[in-house]
């Protein structure tokens, strides 16, 4: 008998089908998952952020005024910023902050109140808390660093007004542009950081918590007058004393005294 030929196999030349179509399968989910993890829930994400600042005592406790939104944050809304703007910090809380800073400038105006009068010493209430501006011939000798047995006994009156409290306090020492070069100091540099070291080792002394000090030395990088004229030099050489608000940006810029007179 004759063999029966076998027929021959053709190639199936539709198979790449199957493997394309798994291929763009993957792809797809690859793309599902990449902007599933890469969508912001806005409202989510500032009610963990004011969490966060809960804890640490800078903020209110509540959230439910921030989770308003589950909207996903879409290419057209504007980048979130890490910070809570100021409405949703609490209104009372900036009011209490507010007051406090209120009271101290005016504990600090009674303290210094002949030196306010004779206008060698400025108070003033701005964006960062109270500042304190004192002439530099009230407390140190020219070219020196020392500060005089007269005005130990006002400093030593505001150490008593800043001991209980729990603000920062930063004091800066400022000088005019007239180089100096001595034995002690060699630039400004030198003889502004040591003055308001200082007013700072003064404080301490006084009862003031050292962790809560700041000393800083501006030499004459930041006049607040011209030192082209003998009256303008003076008033740049000073000492600024800045009582840290704990709510920063909350106040209004408002002088309590008149500007500090040569």
């Amino acid at each position: 008998m004759k063999r029966r030929k076998r027929e021959e196999e053709h190639d199936n030349h539709e198979r790449w089908m199957v493997s394309y179509a798994d291929f763009i399968t993957l792809l797809f989910a690859f793309f599902v998952v990449m902007y599933a993890i890469s969508s912001l829930n806005e409202a989510k994400y500032r009610a963990l952020s004011l969490s966060i600042i809960t804890a640490f005592g800078k903020g209110p406790s509540k959230t439910k005024s921030l989770i308003e939104s589950d909207s996903p944050l879409t290419a057209e809304q504007p980048p979130i910023s890490l910070a809570i703007p100021k409405q949703h910090v609490n209104d009372a809380a900036m009011l209490r902050e507010k007051e406090k800073m209120k009271k101290m400038a005016h504990n600090l105006m009674g303290s210094l109140a002949p030196l306010v009068k004779e206008g060698k010493v400025r108070v003033m209430q701005t964006s960062r808390g109270v500042n304190v501006e004192i002439n530099a011939s009230v407390l140190f000798a020219p070219a020196d660093a020392v500060i005089n047995e007269q005005s130990k006994q006002t400093l030593e009156a505001v150490a008593r007004v800043l001991k209980d409290d729990t603000h920062m306090i930063q004091v800066e020492g400022h000088t005019d542009s007239i180089p100096i070069n001595t034995g002690m100091f060699a630039s400004n540099w030198e003889l502004s950081a040591v003055r308001a070291s200082s007013v700072v080792r003064l404080f301490i002394e006084n009862g003031v918590q050292k962790n809560r000090m700041i000393a800083i030395g501006h030499a004459e990088t930041q006049p607040i007058d011209l030192n082209e004229t003998d009256d303008g030099r003076q008033r740049n050489r000073r000492v600024q004393l800045m009582i840290l608000s704990a709510i920063p940006e909350i106040i209004t810029e408002v002088p309590l005294s008149d500007p500090v007179k040569p």
